[in-house]
């Protein structure tokens, strides 16, 4: 080694060292333990705990077609076990392009104004107080999507409203919605005067939330603002008229089960699988938190494809008490109680004829038993649906919901001919009081079912 190198050696050793003694000691990161974040956040109004729904068609609800008469139906609605009732839209329908002598109510003419073929703000307040006096709650049908063509935004506020290619104001695509006109959701003051009017009848009349009209077609984020907004009034209850586990998180406490309707009927012709794939759908994909409004007819169904006795026919009965005892919230629509057996017209008068009629009785009955056991109420305060293998899963679907305190054993025949049916496991065990005949029933392993055709047993365990 030649005397430079030395030298150079020399000076850095002390530097080579100390980068030595300077290596930074690495560590683990801390990892945080595992903490999942709620999907629903919406926290769903107590009340609504064991809650059933009827929606009023105010216009065939009475002869008078009045929110002062179908005001006077409310103790009866309530000795029918219902607990929240949703009111079709309240506001005046539009002229230009009306369907019909007096049109459809989801043509809004005016957000801030009520329909005075059905009254005034004043009778509004009149008939929600007297629900409030009776422990009901009452929700509005609001129509965000969309309005009438002679609303006065269409004058004031042109640009509020979607164009077609033409540049010219047009119905939802597809459908044959040609007494209204979408609105253009891009449009940060549109969206705030919505949210405003939405409030207005909250803070006017006491409401205590909406049915939200094809929910779906409005962005997802308007709704989760209106919901923030609203609860800052009060506490609201929020039921979107779509199919979609997004709705839940921030927004809606409750959707439409379509989709059990469309399984229900197909069960209701032998084809018990479309509700068996219904049911795991439910206890798969959708949280527990997610309410889903289950029902044999509404205003839709019932004027565009049928009443619930052409949908489902002998199996009917078998539909109403699945609509209650199985996982959901049930709905009953003005006239099912009286078994009404006609298409109610939409856009003419067409009043319900009343009457006693075995549907009301069952109803009745079932929403006396949804209220006293825990096991059947809704969301997580309720029971998931748990499935009990039978020998005749083609024609038969059973299962049981319980909790610590309370039980109920279900099982349907669907198919025309009476089943004994050979129970499987031991989920079902116990001893029940039967649901139609207040007979004891007591199941061991091994034990077969009788099952009337088209007919259901519900077995009920309660402390």
């Amino acid at each position: 080694m030649n005397k430079f190198a030395v030298v150079l050696l020399a000076l850095l050793l002390p530097t080579l060292v100390g980068c030595e003694r300077k290596v930074p000691q690495v560590t683990a990161p801390v990892v945080a333990p595992y903490a999942p974040q709620p999907y629903v956040r919406v926290k769903h109004p107590e009340w609504t705990r064991s809650a059933t729904l009827y929606q009023i068609n105010v216009r065939q609800f009475t002869p008078e077609g009045t929110l002062a008469k179908a005001e006077e139906q409310l103790p009866r609605l309530k000795e029918l076990g219902i607990d929240i009732v949703w009111l079709m839209p309240l506001s005046p329908i539009g002229e230009k392009n009306r369907k019909g002598t007096l049109g459809s109510p989801y043509s809004v003419k005016d957000y801030r104004a009520v329909n005075p073929e059905f009254g005034t703000f004043d009778d509004v307040k009149h008939f929600v107080d007297r629900a409030h006096a009776l422990g009901l709650h009452v929700i509005l049908d609001w129509v965000a999507n969309h309005s009438a063509w002679d609303n006065a935004l269409v004058q004031q506020h042109p640009d509020w409203y979607s164009k077609d290619y033409k540049g010219d104001y047009h119905p939802t695509s597809w459908y044959d919605w040609s007494d209204i006109i979408d609105f253009d959701y891009s449009k940060p003051e549109m969206r705030q005067y919505m949210v405003e009017s939405m409030k207005l009848w909250v803070e006017k009349t006491g409401i205590d939330g909406f049915r939200c009209d094809v929910a779906g077609f409005v962005p997802l984020d308007f709704w989760n603002t209106a919901r923030r907004e609203l609860d800052k009034v009060k506490p609201v209850f929020m039921l979107g008229e779509w199919e979609a586990t997004d709705l839940h998180a921030d927004a809606f406490d409750m959707t439409y089960g379509w989709s059990w309707y469309e399984a229900m009927r197909q069960a209701a012709k032998g084809n018990v699988g479309a509700l068996t794939a219904y049911y795991s759908h439910d206890d798969n994909a959708w949280p527990a938190e997610a309410m889903r409004m289950t029902f044999v007819s509404n205003h839709d169904k019932n004027s565009w494809e049928g009443t619930e006795f052409e949908a489902f026919g002998p199996a009917l009965p078998s539909a109403m008490v699945l609509s209650v005892v199985g996982s959901g919230v049930p709905l009953v629509y003005n006239g099912q109680e009286a078994g009404n057996t006609k298409r109610l017209e939409f856009f003419e008068k067409d009043p319900i004829q009343w009457k006693e009629h075995p549907n009301g009785a069952l109803y009745q009955r079932l929403f006396a038993l949804k209220h006293a056991n825990t096991a059947l109420h809704n969301a997580q305060w309720g029971a998931r649906m748990q499935h009990v293998p039978n020998d005749r899963e083609a024609q038969v679907l059973s299962f049981v919901r319980q909790n610590a305190r309370d039980k109920v054993f279900a099982a349907f025949n669907f198919s025309p001919r009476p089943l004994s049916v050979a129970l499987k496991e031991t989920l079902f065990v116990g001893d029940y009081q039967d649901f139609e005949t207040g007979a004891a029933v007591s199941l061991k392993e091994g034990d077969a079912l009788a099952i009337k055709p088209w007919g259901y047993r519900v077995l009920v365990k309660t402390p």
